[in-house]
């Protein structure tokens, strides 16, 4: 595994958020990095998934939402990169700005890292989901476009009777104004040039309710993307890589198939 910074030199915007570092509290700003994972040569696909992982835009859980899933997806041929983002408090530039600066530095690393450049995809976990999606949704350069997402019980829409309240607070602010609602509800996003989409959820999910990743399939419809939804059964909220998920092992396989179109 290769550790990369995002930002060497250091980041444009900072978030104000402090660090605690050997039990004394600091104002180092939270740093963005890259953990790359390559597979062995022989098993290169020359394809890449750069992870999200959720949290509210209040925390990341790295581990069953980011590691635990590039561990298993390297040894199938994926170059596969977990994305430590800054957290917003409040910025709702913060992170996006790591997430396409993400992207830019795998493309830049293709050829050392033996991918494809237009073979990058981008996945992401509940609020980590909507940062996916937003990537996807408000590019305006093709370097920072990602040629596919797959999204895992996603935060999508702002509209009240859906929204996770906890992630919208965090990332556009308490009183966050009209046109950002509407700016970030990704559903609304979309045009026929949005990536093709993979959607995973679980019926019974209370936290981020199914009709969040439902309006971004039927967007995508409408916009002729390619896109595909998969609701289990049972499993609720954040189940990521947990081998106690009923149906852990049916993910994984309907995920390497869907993979294996690009």
């Amino acid at each position: 595994m290769q550790i990369e910074k995002i930002w060497p030199n250091g980041p444009k915007e900072l978030n104000g958020l402090t660090e605690t570092i050997n039990g004394k509290t600091t104002d180092i700003p939270q740093e963005a990095l890259l953990y790359i994972y390559t597979p062995e040569k022989n098993k290169n696909n020359g394809k890449a998934v750069i992870f999200c992982p959720g949290g509210g835009y209040g925390g990341l859980a790295i581990d069953h939402e980011g590691h635990k899933f590039t561990q298993w997806l390297v040894n199938n041929g994926y170059t596969s990169i977990v994305l430590k983002y800054r957290l917003p408090n409040g910025n709702k530039n913060i992170p996006l700005a790591d997430a396409q600066e993400a992207l830019k530095i795998i493309r830049n690393k293709a050829d050392e890292l033996n991918i494809h450049p237009q073979k990058i995809g981008i996945a992401g976990f509940s609020a980590g989901g909507h940062l996916a999606s937003t990537v996807g949704t408000h590019w305006s350069d093709t370097s920072v476009r990602p040629d596919f997402m797959i999204l895992f019980y996603p935060v999508i829409s702002t509209q009240k009777e859906y929204a996770h309240k906890g992630s919208f607070t965090n990332l556009l602010g308490t009183n966050f104004s009209e046109s950002d609602r509407k700016a970030y509800s990704n559903d609304k996003r979309i045009t026929p040039r949005t990536p093709e989409t993979l959607l995973m959820l679980s019926d019974d999910d209370t936290t981020v309710v199914p009709m969040n990743s439902i309006l971004f399939y039927e967007a995508l419809k409408k916009n002729n993307v390619n896109a595909t939804m998969y609701i289990f059964p049972e499993g609720k909220h954040g189940w990521g890589f947990n081998h106690q998920f009923r149906y852990h092992e049916l993910m994984k396989t309907l995920l390497l198939d869907w993979l294996g179109r690009f």
